[in-house]
């Protein structure tokens, strides 16, 4: 792992104000699903708390706002400390990209799908899509592909299809916790996955492939080479707790056990080809390296 003591220059371990960034995340993140589980599944208990009934009603309808907020501000002091703002661009033409498609799948259907957004994510760019949607795309997704770029240093195809892969993981809570839990966004046709149609998996992995070579060409000057996958794969674990937690707490354990299972065959199939291939290039190694029998005719 690596960090700067100033913006470019690789040194070790991380920051305090990196590792703060994600403990504030993570304590706000606890923090909303004991409030969800508590009030948001026991509505009944806002009558024994006498403050609680206000300030549920304002924060439950904030909660998911602030949670891209402070992922993204988490993700952001890691960006600003190691790359200055050389990350900005790459944001802007993810935001281009992921507003994109969500402009088309709430308009055509194109490619997650027919699905309307409700008023819970804020104001719109436009007539359909919140502010803070193509946002939460790109602080999921340039994790995601330094996750990826971690596990095969060497194989743009295969690093690509495993950071698309991850954003599609996510989804795997996301959507049940957001569409089905609650009412953040609705689906117009109906599906066997908490109402969620096959579709979305598939525009979620198509769109994920066009991120991530968005990120693969910025990258190209190594800017991103000195952002933490281990910092990363954390922050992504954060991240995706909130609609996980949200599951458990319902007891929405298909939801539950998906996602978990789907995270755990995928680091398992990941370990397994990087063991692989380590072994492949030991053997090439040891064939190069092996002398010739004396004597041999």
């Amino acid at each position: 792992m690596s960090t700067v003591d100033h913006v470019g220059a690789p040194a070790s371990g991380t920051s305090r104000a990196e590792r703060g960034g994600l403990l504030v995340l993570g304590g706000f993140t606890i923090f909303a699903l004991l409030g969800y589980a508590v009030f948001a599944l026991r509505p009944q208990n806002l009558a024994a708390v006498p403050f609680a009934a206000g300030f549920f009603g304002v924060s439950f309808r904030f909660f998911a706002q602030l949670h891209i907020v402070l992922s993204f501000a988490a993700l952001a002091v890691v960006l600003v400390r190691r790359t200055g703002g050389r990350w900005v661009p790459t944001m802007l033409a993810a935001c281009l990209v992921s507003f994109t498609a969500e402009h088309m799948g709430t308009g055509y259907g194109i490619p997650f799908g027919g699905y309307e957004y409700t008023t819970l994510l804020g104001p719109r760019i436009g007539p359909r899509v919140p502010a803070l949607i193509p946002l939460s795309w790109f602080l999921m997704a340039l994790p995601c592909w330094v996750i990826g770029r971690a596990a095969f240093p060497g194989s743009r195809t295969a690093r690509i299809g495993l950071a698309a892969l991850g954003l599609v993981l996510w989804d795997l809570a996301l959507d049940p916790a957001m569409s089905s839990l609650t009412s953040y966004w609705v689906w117009h046709e109906s599906g066997p996955y908490y109402g969620m149609p096959w579709l979305n998996l598939a525009g979620w992995f198509v769109t994920g492939l066009v991120l991530m070579s968005v990120v693969e060409f910025s990258a190209r000057d190594g800017r991103f080479d000195v952002l933490p996958p281990k910092w990363m794969a954390a922050y992504y674990g954060t991240v995706l707790l909130m609609p996980l937690g949200m599951l458990a707490a319902a007891g929405a354990w298909l939801g539950v056990v998906t996602t978990i299972a789907a995270v755990g065959i995928t680091a398992a199939v990941v370990f397994l080809l990087r063991s692989l291939r380590a072994d492949s290039r030991g053997a090439g190694s040891d064939s190069t390296t092996a002398p010739s029998p004396v004597g041999a005719s």
